[in-house]
C-alpha cells in the first residue's frame, strides 16, 4: 500500500486537434465550470493537424480564470530548457500563475528530427533530460543560467520574468533510468496513459522513484504521482483503458489513489467528450474524494 498523502486533483485532456477547436473551447470553459483542476495539452508540434501546445494553452488561459494549465508533456527536444522556462514564466505571469511545467525527453526520434530537433536516446537523453529539469529550475527562479557540457551550452542567461507562484516541474517517464531522474530532480512524475503502464507494473515504477529520491537525499513523499486515464464512464464493455460506470470509475480511481499512490488523475475521454466530461466531474471526482478522505481517516 502506498498512499503519498496528496491533496487530490483531476483534470481534463485537451485535444490540440485545430479542427476540434470550437469543442476544445467549451470543453475547457465546461471543465473549469465543474470544479476540475487542470487542463492538459500534449506536445506533438510535428503533426500537422496539431495547434501548438503553448499556443493553445494561452488562448485557453483568457478564457478562463481558476483552473490550471499542464503541458502533458513539453518535448524539450523541441523546446531547450532555458526558453521553455522562459514561456512557462511568461504564461505564469499573464495567467496569474496557474501553470504547471510538464515535460518529457521526446517520445518519436523520427518525427523530432524531422522538425529540426536533437535526435538523442538512450543514456544521452537521459542526461539530457535531467540537466534541463536543474537548467529550468534555476531559470524559473530568476536566477543567472550558465552551463556547458556534452548536452547543454548555455553561456549566460539572466533568466525572468519570475512567475507569481513557483511553477512545479513534472516528468513524464517510463523506463528505470527516467523514473530515477524523477525521483532525483523533478517535483512530480506524469505516468503514461494507463493503456501504456497499466497499474499492475506501477508499484515497481513508484519504488524507482522512491529509492532515486532517497539517494540524493529528498523526501518521496514531496513528488507529485500523475496518472493519465483513458476510457469510457458508462454501460459499456470494452474499447481502450477503463471502462465501466461512474461507480466503478471512483472505485477505481480511489484504489490508484490510496493503494498505487496517485494524486491525480487527466481523463482522456475516447468518445463524447462533453457528456464525459459531466459525468466524470459531477459524479466521480467527488466520489473519489470522499472515498479516499474516508480510507485515510480510517488508517
Amino acid at each position: 500500500m502506498t498512499d503519498y498523502g496528496h491533496t487530490l486533483s483531476f483534470g481534463l485532456s485537451l485535444d490540440p486537434d485545430v479542427n476540434r477547436l470550437d469543442e476544445t473551447r467549451l470543453l475547457a470553459t465546461a471543465a473549469e465550470d465543474g470544479g476540475l483542476d487542470y487542463l492538459a495539452v500534449q506536445d506533438h508540434a510535428y503533426q500537422p493537424g496539431h495547434l501548438d501546445a503553448w499556443t493553445l494553452i494561452t488562448h485557453l488561459a483568457t478564457r478562463t480564470r481558476r483552473v490550471s494549465f499542464l503541458t502533458d508533456v513539453a518535448d524539450l527536444q523541441l523546446r531547450p530548457p532555458a526558453m521553455l522556462a522562459k514561456a512557462a514564466a511568461s504564461l505564469g505571469v499573464l495567467a496569474g500563475g496557474r501553470t504547471v511545467l510538464g515535460v518529457g525527453g521526446g517520445a518519436f526520434a523520427d518525427a523530432i528530427a524531422g522538425m529540426g530537433g536533437g535526435r538523442r536516446g538512450g543514456g544521452e537523453m537521459v542526461a539530457y533530460t535531467e540537466e534541463s529539469l536543474h537548467v529550468m529550475r534555476a531559470a524559473l527562479s530568476g536566477g543567472g543560467v550558465r552551463l556547458r557540457s556534452d548536452q547543454h551550452t548555455i553561456e549566460g542567461y539572466a533568466a525572468g520574468p519570475v512567475p507569481p507562484a513557483p511553477i512545479p516541474l513534472w516528468l513524464g517517464a517510463q523506463g528505470p533510468k527516467m523514473l530515477a531522474v524523477t525521483g532525483r530532480a523533478a517535483d512530480g512524475w506524469v505516468s503514461p496513459l494507463n493503456i501504456y503502464v497499466p497499474p499492475a507494473e506501477v508499484p515497481g515504477k513508484q519504488k524507482t522513484i522512491d529509492e532515486a529520491a532517497r539517494a540524493a537525499g529528498r523526501d518521496p513523499a514531496g513528488i507529485r504521482r500523475i496518472y493519465n486515464v483513458i476510457g469510457v464512464i458508462g454501460d459499456v464493455r470494452g474499447g481502450p483503458g477503463l471502462a465501466g460506470d461512474a461507480r466503478r470509475w471512483a472505485d477505481t480511481l480511489t484504489e490508484w489513489a490510496v493503494e498505487l499512490g496517485f494524486d491525480t488523475f487527466v481523463f482522456w475521454p475516447v468518445a463524447e467528450h462533453r457528456v464525459q466530461l459531466d459525468v466524470f466531474a459531477a459524479e466521480v471526482v467527488p466520489a473519489v474524494r470522499e472515498q479516499v478522505a474516508r480510507t485515510r481517516g480510517q488508517r
